[in-house]
């Protein structure tokens, strides 16, 4: 099957208010710029999709990607480790005002919440967060001697991912650190829509180097140039604008 997209306005078609959207990325490395920017050209232009629930690593910066998100109000809430990173304006000033939700996530709990969502499993033990204001809630056992907390699998309805290469069938490859999270996010979602640098027909990446198989991908939309979120933070960048 030809998962490959025409452009970015059809990769972003099918996400509609209320949903929860995976958005890959560690801070800039990896984050699908160009996917989110053309989800927020949907929202100006038609007031949907809005009431997002979005999880991802951290909450954005400056007013580009993420952040743009959440300065156009289409994020009811965010699920992340790192709500406060080099520039949070944006969620910081949403999140006073009580316009966002924020429910914090230990990182390497959050990354084992969206393997366990892709892997089927419910819930895990993690000793992260015994003790803390987080485990306020939730079930605790003990194993050998040990205080442990459940925590249950993160899944979604879409997830937003960039990598290196796809091939029409949906097999991708990334660049270095910028796999991050979108392996596992690929897996959770309902539908994962990834924004590739290069797409390549079936036999074009050796299956030794496949990182997320295709079945675990539901659509694939090339961005040949993509952008960096530090080089527009760097540039003053705003999403829509020119300058922040």
């Amino acid at each position: 099957m030809d998962k490959s997209l025409p452009d970015l306005a059809a990769a972003v078609a099918g996400i509609e208010d209320g949903m929860s959207v995976m958005i890959g990325g560690f801070g800039g490395s990896g984050a699908p710029i160009e996917l989110i920017h053309a989800l927020i050209g949907r929202f100006l232009a038609t007031g949907h999709p809005r009431d997002l629930t979005v999880v991802n690593n951290n909450s954005g910066n400056g007013h580009v990607g993420l952040a743009a998100m959440i300065e156009h109000g289409m994020v009811a809430k965010l699920i992340c480790s790192f709500p406060r990173s080099a520039d949070p304006v944006v969620f910081t000033e949403q999140y006073l005002a009580g316009r966002i939700a924020l429910e914090l996530v230990p990182q390497g709990t959050l990354a084992e919440r969206i393997r366990a969502g892709g892997a089927g499993i419910p819930a895990f033990y993690t000793p992260t967060s015994y003790g803390t204001d987080l485990a306020a809630g939730k079930p605790v056992a003990e194993f050998e001697g040990r205080h442990y907390v459940q925590e249950r699998w993160l899944k979604a309805d879409y997830a937003l991912v960039k990598a290196e290469t796809g091939d029409r069938l949906g097999n991708l490859t990334y660049r270095m650190a910028a796999r991050n999270f979108g392996p596992l996010m690929c897996m959770a979602a309902r539908k994962a829509i990834v924004q590739v640098a290069r797409i390549v027909d079936p036999g074009g990446i050796d299956p030794e180097a496949v990182v997320t198989p295709g079945i675990f991908v539901q659509g694939v939309v090339e961005v040949a140039d993509p952008a960096q979120e530090e080089a527009l933070n760097r540039a003053g960048a705003a999403y829509p604008g020119a300058a922040a």
